[in-house]
């Protein structure tokens, strides 16, 4: 790379951020404000995919950086593609996939059940039926649901159901590591031994449900499924 820690190259459908894997986190963080503050009136609102390159980011780092980004621009990073894939076309179809929810601001699914493709930090979904998520929620996403919400990935961020004030609402994720759920009007959080005893979750996929005013967490089983009258 060039002396810069940051360079953003684009094409017609993303963006390509190549980070210098060199300088220290901070630096790095920094640079992402600073040139998407100063790409703000080139871009716009513009719906646009994206891809990190140059340096290995962890969920959390990826997350923090898209945080940065949505708090210097305005532009709607609607997915990040990975590295490995084939950079322009992977972003047309991440874009064109995902563009009719993001046009409702990843919000009110009035009549959808099903959506599919990751969550990321600052992305919230709502729906006013249960939803399954066929991809993951990442730390810093919201999903509220006035029905059960089913998670085909992982779970990571904060999920709401039974919005109407339904206990009987349940959550269901194959790897499940919330930040936060809240099921009725009862909530557990990451740090609360009755919702998660690990940070990082494991590959068993899991259920949560209340029960005598508690939230538990439990590996999904047919008697588990049969007490809760799924």
């Amino acid at each position: 790379m060039s002396n810069q820690s940051v360079i953003i190259k684009s094409n017609r459908y993303g963006l390509v951020v190549l980070l210098d894997d060199q300088p220290d986190w901070d630096t790095i963080k920094n640079e992402v404000a600073e040139k998407f503050r100063s790409s703000d009136k080139f871009f716009g609102d513009a719906q646009m995919a994206l891809s990190f390159q140059g340096r290995k980011l962890s969920a959390e780092e990826e997350a923090e950086l898209l945080k940065i980004i949505g708090e210097s621009c305005r532009i709607q990073i609607v997915c990040v593609v990975e590295e490995n894939t084939a950079e322009e076309q992977a972003m047309k179809a991440a874009v064109e996939s995902r563009r009719p929810v993001e046009q409702h601001d990843l919000a009110n699914l009035q009549d959808g059940r099903f959506y599919k493709g990751t969550l990321r930090s600052g992305q919230v979904l709502e729906s006013e039926t249960s939803i399954i998520i066929l991809g993951d929620v990442n730390p810093g996403a919201r999903v509220v649901s006035k029905g059960n919400i089913i998670v085909l990935g992982a779970l990571k961020g904060n999920v709401f159901v039974g919005a109407a004030g339904n206990e009987s609402a349940f959550v269901a994720a194959l790897s499940m590591a919330p930040m936060q759920i809240r099921i009725g009007d009862v909530i557990a959080r990451s740090s609360d031994g009755a919702a998660r005893r690990k940070k990082k979750a494991d590959e068993t996929p899991k259920i949560a449900f209340v029960e005598n005013g508690n939230i538990y967490i439990e590996p999904i089983t047919k008697d588990v499924l049969n007490d809760i009258n799924v």
